[in-house]
């Protein structure tokens, strides 16, 4: 036995160990080589996950390498929110061209909205047993070959049915991509990288009609589809050559190091997990509903979510075109305020909240020598903050849009970029306090999250007009403001009151 299989056999040996560990909960013990290979990877033994002593667990690769494949699936989950509403802002010449009313001609967003929201299930199996990177570069091709089918269909059912094909595939990453952070990163930086990711989750649907405006008044609609298409292309060709796998398991680290070869490690496909798919195992992200600590923060964002980001999105290419006469390109850029919104709220849901449970940590290490472990229920404080931005970021919107004159002014849109900033805090702290709690079911876990916001943004468009029609704008402010309480605050009180006995 040479020297490299030595050390790669006490390193599996070690990795496995840990798994025991982790699944029993207990704390491993390290082996003075395993101390010595953390301190000199990390610096430190204050970890958590601990890793292993290998260099292909993704909790020890270098920073770029993390960077890079957080960049590809954030990026990779913006585009399904993002192909989404891409055609948001050219229903009008979707109509006219294929022949059909607008009303029907946004059923193609629809139809997007709530294949994303289900579609996850289906995948979760697969990614977890043959990993997230054959799903993923799966999911870029057909996304491609949809998005190709959508510019050369010649009718209305013909485009419904590419994008339904373009929805289904393109989703995964805005499920699983919970998981792939939790791979990668230890848990006192989590909040960030999980902010990240739903940054673009969140940025996705304001940001395709503000680039997509230009290009519908300009080179006419169908030149959107290729585009995406050849976002897609670039994804493959990024994803195919620097992209890693990120489902890491001991008993898998001898195929890893038997793939000597830098092009056969990218090649292989490989089932990283023996266990069987059951229907039981495509439904299970469903069975989270049972748990409070998952069911009520998703229940409160996806409220929040719907006035904060889905009202607005959808809100102003229906009004403001008619109020203010805008085209698509005007409209596409009222969109701006949502980004910016979003990007602030970020700041405060992604960095600070990590920052804000490390102090705490801290502050009960000092004061408490049986070393408690600080409440996950703690970060729910920062979700407050949150939805105290949302109440008063929608009531102004919709009040200062029904008071505005044929003239354009930008309050309406304050109201939105505030809205937006809230309903960031609240993705990225209410995610993340749902993945601390069940840290090795983090992707269903995102599923779950994913499952409730996209089906209950579906079914607000259906209601919203109606609402806004016979009670005003101004009036449905008091609606909207009893749905949040009722359905984000108390339920964030309930898990802050009663989450430690629930988990």
């Amino acid at each position: 036995m040479d020297k490299s299989h030595g050390e790669h056999v006490e390193a599996a040996e070690a990795g496995r160990a840990l798994e025991v560990c982790r699944a029993m909960g207990e704390p491993p013990y390290l082996s003075p080589e395993h101390r010595e290979y953390l301190l000199k990877r990390h610096g430190t033994l204050d970890l958590s996950p601990l890793p292993s002593m290998d260099d292909a667990d993704p909790h020890n690769w270098a920073p770029w390498k993390k960077t890079i494949n957080l960049a590809f699936v954030a990026f990779h989950a913006m585009m399904a929110t993002f192909t989404a509403a891409a055609i948001q802002c050219a229903f009008v010449e979707i109509a006219e061209d294929l022949n059909v009313s607008i009303h029907r001609a946004s059923y193609l967003t629809s139809l997007v909205i709530a294949i994303i929201g289900g579609a996850p299930l289906f995948w979760r199996p697969f990614a977890d047993r043959y990993g997230r990177r054959p799903v993923l570069l799966l999911s870029l091709l057909a996304s491609l070959v949809g998005n190709i089918g959508c510019a050369k269909s010649p009718s209305y059912a013909t485009m419904g049915l590419c994008r339904a094909i373009t929805g289904f595939f393109i989703c995964p990453a805005a499920a699983i991509g919970s998981g792939v952070v939790r791979e990668m990163f230890f848990k006192r930086e989590c909040a960030r990288y999980i902010g990240v990711w739903t940054l673009m989750v969140t940025l996705g649907v304001p940001s395709a009609p503000f680039i997509f405006g230009f290009v519908v008044m300009r080179v006419g609609y169908r030149w959107i589809y290729w585009i995406l298409a050849i976002v897609n292309a670039a994804q493959i060709i990024l994803y195919f050559f620097l992209g890693a796998e990120t489902l890491y398991t001991a008993a898998d680290q001898e195929h890893r190091q038997t793939q000597k070869s830098s092009y056969k490690r990218v090649l292989a496909i490989k089932r990283l997990d023996s266990r069987p798919l059951t229907l039981a195992g495509f439904l299970r992200p469903l069975s989270l509903a049972a748990r409070p600590c998952v069911l009520l923060p998703s229940v409160a964002y996806a409220m929040v979510f719907l006035f904060a980001s889905i009202l607005t999105s959808i809100e102003i290419p229906q009004i403001f075109p008619e109020k203010f006469s805008f085209d698509a390109q005007q409209i596409g850029l009222q969109n701006l305020a949502i980004i910016v919104g979003s990007g602030i709220g970020e700041v405060i849901g992604g960095r600070l909240s990590d920052q804000w449970m490390w102090y705490r940590e801290k502050a009960i290490k000092r004061t408490e020598s049986d070393g408690k472990a600080l409440a996950p229920e703690y970060r729910l404080w920062l979700s407050y903050a949150g939805i105290s931005l949302v109440i008063p970021g929608v009531v102004v919107f919709l009040v200062q849009t029904e008071k505005a004159s044929a003239r354009w002014n930008i309050t309406p849109l304050i109201g939105a970029a505030i809205a937006a900033a809230g309903n960031q805090i609240v993705t990225t702290v209410n995610i993340t306090y749902a993945v601390d709690c069940y840290p090795t079911d983090a992707v269903a876990v995102g599923v779950f999250v994913n499952f409730v916001r996209q089906t209950w943004g579906f079914i607000g468009p259906f209601w919203f007009p109606e609402m806004l029609e016979k009670v005003g704008l101004s009036a449905s402010s008091g609606i909207i403001i009893a749905l949040l309480v009722g359905a984000s605050v108390m339920p964030t009180i309930c898990l802050q009151w009663r989450g430690y006995k629930w988990r």
